[in-house]
């Protein structure tokens, strides 16, 4: 079993699915001769052709709006927008069209199309190129939103949304494409969408994170003074209530962290939730660490914005000493 990071376990997704079904083709912006930006599609196309593996213009609408018409008609495309903050471009399409294909043909069509995207901050970008817009995707009905915060899960996750009948936009988090490496099984599996994974099992609080935070939310609660339930939510939409309000029930406190600003992140949608199904079990209000309600900033306060090891502990003793 190869031990591979999130970019090698997506390409290694998209290998075996193109190799067991031809309808499958990823387009985008430099994804065939240079292999994405990030190397994710890195030698898709000297294997299927420039056929199924297209160097698309620079035009995210474009890329969208041709992915759409080919899944209406049979195909099951994988679009990459080289950065999140280029989504912005194809949000009409997403929302106008791909989210509401089965509704409008009233279940006569689908649109089984898959939108990847690198996400995120902290690779010292430049601008629109570290967004966190998973809240507003999720705000979308008809559309499903996925972030894999680790290889095994990516190359699962991916399987499970290029299978999927209806849109997924694919959301990775690039500052961990290559921090993380771990076995990932050579043979095809799938990781079902709308299902949390429990990372860590505890008593005193319930942490909940997703994306390249799950990383450094783990690592600042190695050094807390308490037994801390973690929760990957791996998608946002679905969202696995269940397994998070089973877990409030259980230790009574929350904390939740997320890169996006503060102001209606997908955090707040998950108090909400908590505050419907599980108040009486609470101890402590549910406390979030997010960015800030500001644009993402340029690489020298870059560090200012994004959560880290003090907030997330500082967040902890909140909850543990209300």
């Amino acid at each position: 079993m190869a031990r591979l990071n999130i970019v090698q376990a997506i390409n290694l997704a998209l290998r075996q699915e193109m190799r067991k079904d031809k309808r499958l083709i990823v387009l985008g912006e430099d994804v065939g001769k240079s292999g994405g930006v990030f190397r994710a599609t890195d030698g898709l196309q000297e294997e299927f052709g420039e056929d199924r593996v297209v160097d698309t213009p620079l035009s995210e609408v474009g890329i969208v709006g041709t992915s759409i018409g080919l899944a209406v008609n049979g195909m099951r495309p994988v679009a990459e927008i080289q950065f999140s903050g280029f989504l912005y471009s194809a949000y009409d399409q997403i929302t106008t069209h791909a989210a509401r294909i089965r509704t409008r043909s009233r279940g006569r069509f689908t649109c089984p199309i898959v939108i990847r995207s690198p996400y995120g901050g902290g690779v010292r970008a430049l601008e629109l190129h570290c967004e966190s817009q998973e809240a507003v995707l999720a705000h979308t009905p008809g559309i499903k939103v996925v972030i894999p915060s680790r290889p095994y899960d990516a190359k699962g996750l991916l399987i499970s949304a290029i299978r999927d009948p209806d849109p997924v936009v694919f959301l990775e988090p690039t500052r961990v494409y290559r921090a993380i490496k771990e076995e990932v099984p050579e043979e095809e599996y799938t990781v079902p969408l709308g299902k949390a994974d429990v990372i860590k099992r505890g008593t005193d609080l319930t942490v909940i994170s997703w994306g390249a935070m799950m990383k450094y939310t783990r690592e600042a609660l190695e050094k807390a003074d308490y037994n801390a339930e973690i929760i990957d939510v791996r998608t946002i939409s679905p969202l696995d209530s269940e397994t998070i309000i089973n877990s409030v029930k259980k230790t009574g406190r929350c904390l939740i962290v997320h890169e996006a600003p503060r102001t209606c992140g997908f955090g707040a949608e998950i108090i909400a939730q908590i505050n419907e199904k599980a108040f009486l079990h609470l101890e402590a209000p549910v406390e979030r660490v997010t960015g800030f309600d500001v644009p993402f900033p340029m690489y020298k306060l870059e560090n200012y914005y994004l959560p880290d090891e003090r907030r997330i502990l500082k967040g902890v003793e909140k909850v543990m000493k209300f």
